[in-house]
This record gives structure tokens, sequence and C-alpha cells, in this order.
């Protein structure tokens, strides 16, 4: 970072210490501050001051959930529930819920994804929750202003793909088309520039799959063709970020277990990807997992069809889930989920 950027920061205080007080704001005081002046305004809202907050470990981990809201008054049981987006803070344990998309008041898309991109979260497609259509929406969440803004188009309608994030960009692979036929084609949004690049193909279909990034590689794990619905692989494609190219994996997965939110960033011994569905008999069905860092991960779950839903931090030292109580409000089904550095 140059340091003329950010001189006169805090009349009377060298540079540096005028930096380090702003740095060790805490983010959710973030939007107050940008308030004080432009200087801090433009300084707060800039990628460099995030990866300066990062590099010298000021920034923390919080989980944001899709996840089904309270039923409002005169809905009916029969109908689909609506959604927002949720964020856990572990370290303070709070939980709070995010404004609604300004398109969508009423509930987000069904079935939109998640990713986490420089301390921002993106959202995108799912279907329209009054229509049921598959959108092409994109919407960025910036927790310095809490405000989405609109980002550029997907380029065409897919629904349940994998989604992951790396480096300022946010990869999409597999899924379905509007006539339910299943996807190999892969595209990366690269958020700064606001554009769309198409990649090269996978080695097949994948609906229904699931994105995981480990270390510099995107994993596109399990799914299944046009022509064998339901039938998930136990193979995956890995997309290497530094070549541009795919590599297939074979016998990683689990051959017919569904994919979506339970598959871990890390490869087991036996050469098999981590399923949070498989950590405890307790979150054994409709699974969702998110890490938050090497040593904490968030997971929902229920331990059998109909069971109550549980919250649960597993400690990555001793791989035991511990119970968390939440508020009722924030107690509604988990769909999906993401981890955002703020």
């Amino acid at each position: 970072m140059e340091g003329s950027e950010f001189t006169e920061l805090v009349p009377s205080l060298p540079e540096e210490l005028g930096l380090e007080c702003l740095t060790r704001l805490p983010y959710t005081a973030h939007r107050v501050a940008s308030r004080v002046c432009r200087r801090w305004r433009e300084l707060l809202q800039s990628k460099d001051f995030y990866h300066h907050r990062r590099k010298s470990g000021h920034t923390h981990k919080v989980a944001c959930l899709v996840q089904a809201l309270p039923s409002a008054t005169g809905r009916k049981r029969s109908e689909s529930p609506s959604y927002g987006i949720t964020v856990f803070d572990p370290v303070s344990e709070t939980w709070e819920r995010v404004d609604p998309v300004p398109k969508y008041p009423d509930g987000l898309p069904l079935f939109c994804q998640l990713a986490s991109c420089e301390g921002k979260l993106v959202l995108m497609g799912g279907w329209d929750p009054a229509s049921y259509n598959p959108v092409t929406d994109v919407f960025v969440y910036d927790f310095t202003t809490r405000r989405w803004r609109r980002g550029n188009d997907m380029p065409s309608k897919r629904s349940f793909f994998a989604i992951g994030a790396f480096s300022g960009r946010v990869y999409i692979a597999g899924g379905h088309d509007e006539n339910k036929n299943a996807l190999e084609s892969a595209w990366v949004y690269d958020l700064r520039k606001d554009e769309w690049a198409e990649l090269t193909r996978m080695s097949q279909e994948r609906d229904e799959c699931e994105g995981v990034v480990i270390g510099n590689e995107f994993w596109v794990v399990s799914g299944y063709g046009t022509e064998s619905q339901g039938g998930f692989e136990g193979s995956a494609d890995v997309y290497d970020f530094g070549s541009g190219n795919w590599t297939r994996m074979d016998m990683v997965w689990e051959p017919g277990r569904c994919p979506r939110s339970s598959v871990g960033d890390e490869v087991r011994k036996d050469g098999k990807l981590v399923s949070w569905a498989e950590s405890d008999s307790a979150v054994r069905i409709r699974t969702c997992g998110v890490m938050l860092g090497t040593k904490l991960t968030l997971v929902t779950g229920s331990e059998y069809q109909g069971a109550p839903q549980g919250f649960y931090i597993l400690d990555g030292q001793n791989g035991k889930l511990v119970r968390i109580s939440v508020p009722d409000e924030f107690s509604g089904f988990v769909q999906s989920g993401c981890c955002v550095e703020i």
C-alpha cells in the first residue's frame, strides 16, 4: 500500500498511527465510520484497505447462510418458505439478518448460490420465488456500506450449479439449463471488472454438483448427466487456477450421495473428500457445513427426515460436534452457505 494514500487520516497523528486506528475498527463499525468524511469512506471501501486488514490479521470469518425465514402471518403451510441471508459471527456468537435484495424484498430466489469474494458476498442465480422461473441475477453485498448492488448477469440460465471463489473471481460450473439438460460448461466472473469469461469444459455433464475450493483448485464434485437423473457420480472435475486446465478425479465421493452443501475442503487419507453428513449421526440429513477457518466449522442438519434441525460447531482439533443455541428467528432450515472473511 502506498503510504501517501492515507496521510492525515486522523488529525495530529502520524499517518501510520491513523491507518492503524482505522485498521483495528471492527467491521460492524465501518458503516458509521465511512460517514465521518470522504477520505475515510474511500479508504474503508477500497480493496487495498481490505487486503491490508487481512494481511495484518484484523479480519475475521463469518458464516453467511441462505436460511428459511420465519413464516409470515397468513402463509399456508403448503407454500414454499421464503429465504433470506443470515450472518453468524462465531467470535461474538451473534446472529443477524442482512437486508433483503431490493429486487426480491419478500425472499431470495429459491436455490440461489453464494460465494465470498474480497470481503463481499456474491449471490447468483436461483429461481424467481413468484414464478419459479430460473433467473440470471447477480448481486454483490458490501459489508461496509451494508448495501446490495447489481452485478453483470450470468451468461445463461442454469440451476443447481457448483460455485467457488478465488483471488477476486467467482467460478461456476455444471448444473442444468432451462430444459433440464445437464451442463458441462463453466464460467468465471471477475468481481472488479464486473465481467464474465467462459472456461474450457469439464470432462462430463454434472447436474446438482457441489463446488469447493481447495488450495489453488476449484473442485466440482459429483452430480449426474442428463440421462442418469439422480445417479450421483463418485468423481469430480478439478480446475487448476494456475494452468486453466481441468483434471478428472475418480473415487473421491460416495456414489449415490447428493453432495449439495455437504462437501468439506479437505481430502481424507483414503482419497475421498470430507462429507459433513458423516461427521455425526445428528446431522446426516439435510446437512450444510460452512468452514470458518482451519479449526471451526458451522454444521447444520437433522438426525432423520422430519427431525428438528440442529446447529453445531465442529472442532477441527478433536472432531467433536458441540450444539449451539440459536434464537428462534434464526432457527429456520439452512439451504446453503459460505464463509466470508470481513
